[in-house]
């Protein structure tokens, strides 16, 4: 079953930054997006969330047509999102971080505040420090366990190694398998990191001058050249 797709979209700010965008990401998938800098690959997120709205096209979620649904409506219907820079409260504790999420699936009871404190142990022996005093990666851990909070049936994920030592970025890169392999949660994410693509993706599109240059499946995900000729700066 196809959760999301976005079909000949076009969307930008005052000029186009994504043009005639068709994408598609079935139930229980990791896709990434991959590209060089500035190429659209966080406006497409940012599409897929709805804090930007397409000029032409439709976005589907779950079968049904978004593309007029504004964030908090996504939110509720199972979309959770993970900006690039992460975005925490830092004034807030991480267990008061963490209570912000339940907003994600609201139309559910259901929360995952046990399965976010086994991927990441580390939050819930620092429940009460507040958000701002932990690591890069810690403050990632958080995020995403911000997202995971309310269920999600989808997560979108900008840049999950930005600002992470590498160690850690190995860390988060399994525990994003381990959340699809047993919370099932369809994951689409942007990188530029090639390991990160390598470890996380079932298949992978490439953005070039805003659009879809390619998508790299199999075989091709092992190719590091033919990944790499879409990350130079």
């Amino acid at each position: 079953m196809t959760v999301l797709a976005l079909e000949d979209v076009t969307v930008g700010y005052d000029t186009p930054v994504l043009r005639g965008i068709d994408l598609a990401v079935e139930e229980g998938e990791i896709v990434g997006v991959v590209g060089k800098n500035g190429v659209g690959k966080t406006t497409l997120l940012k599409t897929a969330m709805g804090l930007l709205e397409p000029t032409e096209g439709t976005v589907t979620y779950d079968g049904r047509d978004v593309t007029d649904d504004p964030p908090d409506v996504r939110a509720r219907e199972g979309i959770g999102y993970i900006p690039q820079g992460r975005d925490i409260f830092p004034g807030l504790t991480v267990e008061q971080n963490l209570q912000m999420g339940e907003h994600v699936g609201g139309d559910s009871d259901v929360t995952r505040y046990e399965e976010v404190y086994d991927l990441f142990p580390v939050l819930e022996e620092r429940a009460d420090q507040d958000g701002g005093t932990l690591s890069g990666g810690q403050q990632q851990m958080l995020a995403i366990g911000r997202a995971l909070v309310g269920d999600p049936d989808l997560l979108l994920l900008d840049e999950p190694s930005e600002g992470v030592q590498p160690s850690i970025v190995d860390r988060i890169s399994e525990d994003i398998r381990a959340i699809n392999d047993e919370l099932r949660t369809t994951v689409l994410f942007v990188e530029q990191n090639l390991g990160v693509i390598r470890t996380m993706a079932d298949r992978c599109y490439a953005i070039d001058r805003g659009e879809i240059a390619d998508e790299l499946t199999g075989p091709e995900l092992t190719d590091e050249d033919a990944i790499a000729q879409y990350l130079a700066v």
